[in-house]
């Protein structure tokens, strides 16, 4: 056999490398996209809580502390039943600092803080 013709084609040991180096690659980029399918999976409801809380914090800016701190501590949103979590402290100034959560059923939530007067005047 001359030298040109062993050294034509892949022995047995390269292609298993080869392979073991795609199968590697490839696992690698499957777990990244399980990953970012984990992540974003709960995105959706993140931005729904963040809007229900705004929602809130919108309906303290308009009416004032002493009104929108009787509104319902729960809000339907699409098919969602949202719960509101409310604490209230005094500024010196006179306002009130309305710490607002909103969280549904299941998933994710979000919490937002809003300066509000406590009465608001016509």
């Amino acid at each position: 056999m001359s030298v040109r013709a062993a050294t034509r084609g892949f022995t047995l040991l390269e292609l298993v490398v080869a392979v073991l180096v795609l199968a590697m690659a490839t696992m690698a980029a499957l777990r990244s996209v399980d990953h970012a399918t984990r992540t974003l999976g709960g995105e959706t409801a993140r931005v729904l809580a963040l809007q229900v809380a705004l929602n809130r914090a919108e309906e303290y800016r308009l009416y004032g502390a002493r009104v929108a701190g009787g509104l319902p501590r729960e809000a339907r949103y699409g098919t969602t039943l949202w719960r509101l979590d409310v604490t209230e402290e005094p500024t010196r100034a006179g306002h009130v600092l309305a710490t607002i959560g909103a969280r549904g059923v299941t998933g994710p939530g979000a919490r937002i803080a809003v300066i509000a007067p406590r009465v608001v005047t016509p």
